[in-house]
This record gives C-alpha cells, structure tokens and sequence, in this order.
C-alpha cells in the first residue's frame, strides 16, 4: 500500500496545531475527515507531515452564543444533522449536509473541509452561502472573521493555504420568528454522485406573514465560485409570498443565470431548466416555515 504521509499529529489545541504548521514550514497540511484529501494525495509523493484537527474540542464542537451558531470547522456533516438547534433554526443546513454521500462518509466528511476545497458544487457550502455565513480562520499568524464568499479564490481555489492557515469555525445567524431556510438538490441516481444543482434559500416574511422582507439564494454550481442570486433576491423583495411571486423569481432566475455544460453532471439546457424545479420546491418550503414555526429537515439521510 502506496505510503501517504510521513510524520501524523494529533493536537489537543490550536495553538498546538498552529505550531507545528509553523515547524514544518510549508510541508505539513491540515487534515480534517479526510475523505477528499487522501483521495486527492493518492498519485503524490507522500506528504512530510498530516496534522489532524479532530481532537481538538473548540473544533470539533456545536454551540450556542446568544443568536448565533458556531460550529467548528472539524464538524462532521453527521454531527451537525444531529444537531437540534441547526436542524430548527438553520434548516437548510441540517437538508444539505444530510444528503453529503452516503452514511460512512457523513460519519467523518467535515464542513471545513467542504468549504477549504473550495468546490463550487459543495452541498453544505450552498447553504451556507445562504445563511450568509462567517468563517473564523488562523491566517498569516491571527485569527479573524471573514464573509464565506470571501473563502473562495476560483474552482478549488481557497483563501486559506492549508499548509500554513486553519479553518477554525463558522458563525450562522439562526433564524427569528418569520424566517427560516430550506435545501434542495437534483442528483444523479448513483448514490454519491456529484449533483447535477443544488438550491438553497433564506426568507424573512414581513410580521403578518404576507410578504417577503428580504430573501438570500444560493444555486450551485452555476460558476467558478459559489454566489448569491442577487436579481431573484430582489425580485422577491417586499412581494406577495404568492404563486404569482414565485412565478416572476423562477423567470427572472432563468434569464439571469446560465449554468454550463458539464460532463459530469449535465446539459447547460437541463440544469437550467432544473433552477425553476429547485425554487418550486425551495421557495414554498421555507415561507411555510417562516409562517408556521415548524422547521422539520427533509430528506437527510436519503
């Protein structure tokens, strides 16, 4: 069996981990689940050093600080379908990262390490984007906040190096009264197939429930880099939450985004016709929510 690594740390905290980035200069990298990393590495010399976030406590944790989520950058995409308080007021999230290939994967695939790959496709990235995330990271020597978008460079291009930098945490604002979220996808039917586009969206509705207040959607992967929807944001923007609203989104969407043709996932022409399917089903979902309260995942898991 082809050697993949020379030297394997396991730090307790960040500071450690930090360290050794800085003793290694460049030849060690962070590794998380490890599910794309040690796929990606397999016809590489192997790499000087792995060191490996999963037991450090801060990392690996869910919490609750006042209206905010922080979820470590080593959660597992299983951890965070078991959280509660994400499953209740950060919906789409708990959607996206319940349908991340299959159970085992799940079990040991980590969100920081979906978004430090800086695939345009992630699942748990577009929900993300969505929530209108904030990620905390260690970079040239400091720990700060950044906006999630600001984490992404190009198709597999991240801000951070992970050889010298660290995903710590991500920050989500979790959903008030009259807002909530939802996730959709269209896949593939081979199981772990990469999805042909997937949907997320965040509403908050006016007080009596009859407009939209404000709207985020994220559609991935249209371009290079994860995006927001900004026309069909503003389309939705103070409207009826009606059929007729959501009929004006779904055109306004399909004359503003042109997703490519892809080998691996579809036709241009069919993942475009796929947006209007994904806000059919995003869109109601989430202002049913926002009206009744009741934030119930679908399909996770499946």
């Amino acid at each position: 069996m082809q050697k993949l690594w020379n030297h394997y740390h396991s730090p307790t905290t960040i500071e450690e981990a930090a360290a050794l980035l800085q003793q290694y200069a460049g030849n060690a990298r962070i590794i998380g689940g490890g599910t794309d990393l040690l796929v990606e590495r397999r016809d590489h010399q192997p790499q000087e050093a792995f060191i490996d976030i999963s037991c450090i406590p801060e990392m690996t944790a869910i919490t609750q600080q006042g209206d905010h989520a922080i979820i470590g950058g080593g959660v597992t995409h299983a951890k965070i379908v078991k959280s509660e308080v994400v499953a209740a007021r950060a919906t789409c999230l708990v959607e996206s990262c319940g349908v991340v290939g299959g159970p085992q994967v799940r079990n040991v695939a980590t969100l920081g390490g979906n978004v430090v790959h800086a695939l345009p496709a992630g699942d748990g990235t577009t929900s993300l984007v969505a929530l209108n995330a904030e990620a905390e990271i260690f970079y040239n020597g400091t720990r700060q906040w950044v906006p999630i978008l600001d984490m992404y460079k190009g198709a597999g291009v991240s801000l951070i190096d992970p050889t010298r930098d660290i995903l710590l945490n991500f920050r989500i604002k979790l959903a008030a009264k009259h807002e909530a979220s939802a996730f959709k996808r269209i896949m593939r039917p081979q199981g772990v197939a990469l999805p042909v586009l997937g949907c997320a969206v965040w509403v908050r509705l006016t007080e009596d429930g009859s407009r939209y207040d404000a709207a985020r959607i994220c559609l991935a992967p249209i371009g290079a880099t994860p995006g927001r929807a900004a026309e069909v944001e503003a389309a939705l923007l103070s409207q009826p939450a009606d059929e007729d609203t959501l009929e004006t989104a779904v055109q306004v969407a399909l004359e503003t985004l042109h997703p490519r043709t892809s080998k691996y996932r579809a036709t241009g022409e069919y993942r475009q016709e796929m947006i209007a399917v994904l806000l059919r089903r995003t869109l109601p979902l989430a202002v049913h929510r926002a009206r009744t309260g009741e934030a119930i995942p679908e399909g996770v898991g499946q």
